[in-house]
């Protein structure tokens, strides 16, 4: 790995959560849709977990092991130029020295960035105390800095959308945490499942650090998340789901009406995936 290119990389996509635009952030699952992303002209993508793990038959939510994961998202980051930025989910374990290994792999892997979830598990009783979260986030820090890769880190918090909590606590025990994180050297906080536009104001002022919303149709519009000062806003697994969305219309249209004309409705062309395949693994190779 050229840890020089990796460290300019891991410093352009931090730029790009303080430019005079939103950064719309898509999440591949797969080199394919990576690649298919790149060549849509996307400056960076993040991999999306609930995709990488359902692509391979486990449930979302640390059910994959940490060697599957970044097997998958290092594969993404050596297919494309871009800067790759990955979701880890909880760091895959609960100790400190569980997320300092992850992390040592991920950049090993040729990934500039993770996202860093505060719970562990499917319920509220999964969430990490916070003192341990702020460790595990300056043991991040620390351990980027030694390998000379300014790894750029979105914490995250799921106050919003596991939920936890009482609806009328939920802003400042998220306030709480994402502050702690900022503080502890996380880049970009990330609030998940906040879809009102007040509240989302009241949170980019509140934290004064780039803030990442996941894109829902409850959401504003980019434009008015881009007013307020939004940094980012990222897709999660919706791309994935968009395409088995697709498997599922054409899978019924095969069985109920005899006829596999949707399924060449705006499909990427064979020729076009033949060409980004073999040119992702002549650079490789080279």
């Amino acid at each position: 790995m050229d840890f020089r290119k990796q460290a300019e990389k891991a410093e352009q996509f931090r730029k790009m959560h303080h430019g005079p635009r939103m950064l719309l952030l898509p999440n591949a699952w797969d080199v394919a849709s990576a690649c298919i992303l790149e060549e849509c002209g996307h400056p960076a993508i993040a991999t999306t977990s609930a995709g990488v793990a359902y692509s391979l038959g486990y449930p979302d939510g640390q059910r994959i092991s940490r060697d599957e994961m970044l097997a998958v998202a290092g594969r993404i980051a050596r297919a494309v130029n871009i800067p790759v930025t990955a979701d880890l989910e909880a760091g895959y374990g609960t100790t400190v020295k569980d997320v300092v290994d992850t992390v040592k792999a991920a950049i090993a892997a040729g990934i500039i960035g993770m996202n860093l979830e505060d719970v562990t598990g499917d319920d509220e009783s999964s969430l990490v105390d916070l003192s341990l979260q702020v460790e595990k986030i300056r043991a991040i820090r620390k351990t980027a800095a030694a390998l000379g890769v300014p790894f750029v880190l979105n914490a995250r918090t799921d106050f919003y959308l596991m939920p936890i909590g009482p609806d009328a606590t939920r802003f400042q025990n998220t306030v709480e945490r994402l502050r702690a994180y900022r503080d502890a050297g996380a880049d970009c906080l990330f609030a998940p499942g906040l879809y009102d536009r007040e509240t989302i104001g009241k949170l980019v002022e509140a934290l004064k650090a780039p803030l990442n919303i996941l894109a829902n149709p409850a959401c504003p519009p980019v434009a008015e998340l881009e007013k307020i000062g939004v940094a980012r806003m990222s897709a999660g697994s919706g791309l994935m789901r968009a395409a088995i969305g697709l498997v599922q219309r054409v899978g019924k249209e095969i069985l109920e009406s005899r006829s596999f004309n949707t399924m060449f409705v705006g499909a990427t062309p064979y020729i076009d995936l033949k060409r980004m395949m073999t040119r992702q693994a002549n650079e490789a190779n080279a």
